[in-house]
């Protein structure tokens, strides 16, 4: 079979890749730095360096861009939380610990990606409920982690596993909002070892109650 032409050494398919992730990084800078209203597709391709022909190769508009950005950035999220939790000794605190800290390292070492969460989660209807479901996404994640973890076999496990876990995402999502804006006055290490803390007390707890 004849592969894809080439040019430049890539194919068209690296090609438009590599342009999709300009304009991705471009939107990122502008959200980041700038704020929604200045992403436009002339500004969003000057950041890119691309013709506008190549923007609407990939996006059908500014929610379609939001959407993108904000998936990826999530992406990023779950990979860094999966690493720590990998790498984490077997010790329930240990490995909260160091999930909490990937995941919080994430959205504060860029903070433009944390503005990026903030911006698609009241931007339009439509991306509310997107970050609704990437919220239930990790708290399902969270879960199964924690059924893992605690050795839980039942076929059907037990409800409050699911509601302790969006409880414990939702409210982590929403404090670390409320610390970016300044409300809480913690320096980053503070937020991540009250936050191990809650995490610690809740799953400890529910894993005693499930045993009895």
């Amino acid at each position: 079979m004849t592969g894809q032409r080439t040019y430049g050494g890539s194919t068209a398919d690296q090609r438009r890749t590599q342009r999709r992730t300009a304009l991705l990084g471009a939107a990122l800078d502008i959200l980041g730095t700038q704020g929604i209203d200045k992403l436009t597709v002339s500004a969003l391709c000057s950041g890119a360096g691309l013709n506008e022909r190549y923007y609407y190769e990939n996006f059908d508009g500014r929610d379609a861009v939001l959407s993108a950005l904000f998936d990826a950035i999530a992406e990023e999220l779950a990979t860094a939380l999966l690493a720590g939790l990998q790498a984490a000794p077997d010790d329930t605190r240990a490995k909260a610990h160091a999930a909490i800290t990937a995941g919080i390292h994430v959205l504060t070492d860029d903070p433009r990606k944390a503005r990026v969460a903030l911006v698609v989660s009241t931007a339009t209807p439509e991306l509310r409920t997107r970050t609704t479901h990437t919220i239930k996404a990790f708290a399902n994640l969270v879960a199964a982690e924690g059924i893992d973890f605690y050795g839980i076999t039942e076929s059907q496990p037990d409800p409050l596993i699911g509601f302790r876990a969006t409880y414990l995402v939702g409210g982590l999502v929403q404090t670390l909002m409320a610390w970016l804006q300044g409300d809480i006055p913690m320096t980053r290490d503070e937020l991540v070892d009250a936050t191990t803390d809650v995490f610690v007390l809740l799953g400890e707890d529910l894993a005693r109650e499930i045993r009895r």
